[in-house]
C-alpha cells in the first residue's frame, strides 16, 4: 500500500538546532563529571564512550510483566501515546519520599494555575490531586523503580460530591541503563533518564518544572532518531512468528520541494519473510553461533532489512527512500514517530522497547 503526500513548509529541525540550549546546572555537571572520570579510569576516550549507540542487541523477549506489574498501571502504560524527554540525573530524589512529593506537586500545580484567578481558593486547592507511586517489575538489575505520577482534577465548578477524573499522566524509567555511568553516580543522584507524559501540554510543563526546582535537573524534548526507527522496524518483526505484528507500516519523508511524505505499508508475511532471509545470510550470525544462535541482532542485518524494503520500493515506484528519513514506524506491537511520540500496544516486548528508548535518552543529554 502507498500513499504519498506533498507537504510545504519549512525545514525539518535537526537535533542541533532543534533542542533548546539549556543552563547546565551544577549538580548536573557534577554527575556527568563523575561519570567521564570513571570512563577514563576504564581506560575508554570519554566522549566516544559516553556518545556511542550500541550496534547489537538482544531480540525481544517474550517478558511476562502482567505477573510482576500490577494491572492497573500496566494498561495505562499500554493504552496511551506517550511524549517523551530526556532527563539528567536527579538530585537527592528519595523513593521513599514519594507521599511527600505528591503533596508538593499539588500545591505547586494549584498555586500556578490560580494565578490571576479571583476564584474561591478553597475550590482551586481541592481541584488537583497528584498521585507517585512505583511500578515493581518494571526496572533492570542496576536500574531504579520506574516512577508513575498522575494528576486528578474535576471542572472548577463542579458539584462537590463529583469524583475527580485523571487528566494527566507521566512516568520516569530506567530500563537497562548503562551500567559503567549508573555505577559512576554519586550516591545522591538517580538516574530516570526517559521521562514519558500523556496529557495537556501546560500540565506537563508545570510537573517539569516542579522537577527541573526541586532535583536541579535538565529536561528536555526526545526525538526518537531514524537509527532508531529502523532498530525498531526490524525488533518488532523479527516477533512476526510469536505474535503477528499485521502490518509493518513505514512513513518516509524525501527532501523534495515541496516535501513528499510517504506512507509504505508491508505485508507481515513479505516482512517476516525478507527478516528471515537477512537473518539467514548475515555472517555476522554465523560467527554467533556457537555462543548465542539467533539471540544477538546486529546493525548489519538491520540496514540489510531496509535496505531490502528500500529496493522493493524503488523497483516498482522508481524512489529511492533512502534518500530520505524515517519519520514512523507501526505494527501491532506498538509505533514510534520521530517527534518522540511512542505507543507501546503489547506489554509482552515492553521491556525491549523501553531499553532502547532508554539509551536514546541517555545519549541525548547535553554534554
Amino acid at each position: 500500500m502507498l500513499n504519498m503526500e506533498q507537504h510545504r513548509g519549512s525545514a525539518v529541525r535537526t537535533p542541533i538546532n532543534g533542542v533548546p540550549v539549556q543552563k547546565r546546572s551544577k549538580s548536573y555537571r557534577l554527575s556527568y563529571g563523575s561519570c567521564l572520570g570513571a570512563a577514563s579510569r576504564f581506560g575508554f576516550t570519554p566522549t566516544l564512550t559516553a556518545r556511542r549507540f550500541s550496534t547489537t542487541r538482544r531480540v525481544s523477549k517474550l517478558h511476562n510483566v502482567k505477573e510482576k506489574i500490577n494491572a492497573d498501571q500496566l494498561a495505562l502504560l499500554v493504552k496511551m501515546e506517550w511524549k517523551l524527554s530526556y532527563v539528567t540525573p536527579l538530585y537527592q530524589f528519595r523513593h521513599t519520599k514519594l507521599k511527600s512529593y505528591s503533596r508538593q506537586l499539588s500545591v505547586f500545580i494549584t498555586a500556578e494555575k490560580q494565578q490571576g484567578l479571583a476564584v474561591d481558593v478553597d475550590r482551586v486547592q481541592n481541584s488537583y490531586r497528584v498521585s507517585f507511586s512505583l511500578v515493581h517489575g518494571m526496572a533492570g538489575t542496576d536500574d531504579a523503580e520506574t516512577v508513575l505520577i498522575q494528576v486528578h482534577s474535576k471542572h472548577m465548578f463542579a458539584k462537590k460530591d463529583e469524583p475527580q477524573k485523571l487528566i494527566w499522566s507521566g512516568w520516569l524509567t530506567c530500563m537497562n541503563g548503562n551500567s559503567d555511568y549508573l555505577g559512576s553516580l554519586p550516591k545522591d543522584f538517580i538516574c530516570l533518564p526517559l521521562f514519558g507524559s500523556s496529557g495537556p501540554e501546560d500540565l506537563t510543563s508545570l510537573v517539569q518544572s516542579w522537577f527541573k526546582q526541586n532535583f536541579d535537573c535538565c529536561i528536555g524534548p526526545l526525538e526518537i532518531s531514524h537509527t532508531s526507527l529502523q532498530w525498531l522496524a526490524a525488533l518488532w518483526t523479527n516477533c512476526h512468528n510469536e505474535d503477528n505484528i499485521q502490518h509493518l507500516k513505514l512513513i518516509w519523508s524525501l527532501p523534495v520541494a515541496p516535501p513528499l511524505q510517504i506512507t509504505y505499508t508491508v505485508d507481515p508475511q513479505d516482512a517476516w519473510d525478507l527478516w528471515g532471509s537477512v537473518r539467514k545470510g548475515s555472517g555476522a550470525e554465523k560467527v554467533r553461533e556457537e555462543e548465542e544462535p539467533g539471540k544477538i541482532i546486529d546493525i548489519d542485518e538491520v540496514m540489510s532489512f531496509m535496505q531490502g524494503l528500500n529496493s522493493h520500493f524503488y523497483k516498482h515506484f522508481r524512489l529511492d527512500l533512502s534518500s530520505g528519513s524515517l519519520k514512523e514506524v507501526a505494527t501491532s506491537l506498538g509505533s514510534a514517530k520521530y517527534n518522540g511520540k511512542i505507543k507501546i500496544s503489547n506489554s509482552k516486548y515492553m521491556i525491549t522497547t523501553l531499553t532502547l528508548l532508554t539509551e536514546g535518552a541517555l545519549l541525548k543529554m547535553p554534554i
